[in-house]
């Protein structure tokens, strides 16, 4: 028997996100978690889950990222889950594009995306961060990710033995493929659960976005994967990511070096 700190329930928001309107979305979330059914310990949402992926965050009222903090919180509260997901912030004068992850006591951890997309010109608006975030919750140590951060694994390399990596974005259909094949080597070479939320729907830039969100176990084993609007669920065990480890060993054979800049 496993005690309940082994075992962390995890739910997977892949939702539509209303363009620019952090109140018309916090109303929709809250309507979608309203109809979990059984209980959970972590609620994952996608990158900028208030607005979608903008690169216009003047447009946005600087006191809607303290609302949606607010909210986070209460929800956190209420439903006794953690919560966490990236949204448009502002604070000391520029704008981040800012992860938070809260806990049912109120406890808020931040993760600043470190790697802003230049494709898009995510670099001339928002101010990037420079530390990774590791959060122990529930018995499980946790590496919260944003979207870019996927294509540059010394950022994510498993350092600290964490047990989940956790990917949130606005992923596009053209680059899916990678999204797909990249999430899928974060956790095999860094033997740890990783977890990707992505968006669904069309933003009003035209992009797609198809979803794919998924939960892989230590060996990139697919726990749960889907390409429709729903919320997903998978258990993560701690005796997995046990076993795995000292049945293969890989990361004892990690190079050794230090990343700068």
């Amino acid at each position: 028997m496993f005690s309940m700190d082994e075992l962390l329930k995890v739910a997977l928001v892949q939702t539509a996100l209303v363009w620019e309107d952090p109140q018309a979305n916090r109303l929709e979330l809250e309507r979608k978690l309203g109809a979990l059914t059984s209980d959970v310990d972590l609620i994952v949402l996608p990158e900028m889950f208030t607005t979608g992926f903008t690169m216009n965050p003047q447009r946005i009222g600087k006191e809607e990222g303290p609302k949606t903090l607010h909210w986070m919180k209460t929800i956190a509260r209420q439903k006794n889950v953690a919560i966490t997901g990236s949204l448009v912030y502002f604070d000391n004068a520029v704008y981040t594009n800012r992860l938070f992850f809260v806990e049912p006591d109120g406890t808020t951890s931040v993760y600043d995306k470190r790697h802003t997309f230049t494709l898009a010109g995510e670099d001339k608006v928002y101010h990037s961060g420079n530390e990774r975030l590791m959060v122990s919750y529930k018995g499980f140590t946790i590496c919260p990710l944003i979207c870019y951060d996927l294509r540059f694994p010394v950022w994510a390399r498993n350092t600290e033995d964490y047990d989940v990596l956790l990917y949130v974005a606005n992923w596009p259909e053209p680059r899916i493929n990678a999204w797909d094949a990249l999430l899928k080597a974060r956790s095999i070479e860094n033997m740890a659960y990783c977890i990707g939320v992505n968006r669904i729907g069309v933003d009003d830039s035209g992009h797609q976005y198809p979803g794919h969100s998924v939960v892989l176990d230590g060996l990139g084993q697919e726990l749960a994967f889907s390409t429709t609007e729903e919320v997903v669920t998978a258990t993560l065990s701690k005796k997995h990511i046990k076993e795995v480890r000292d049945k293969l060993k890989f990361l004892n054979d990690r190079d050794s070096f230090i990343l700068e800049g």
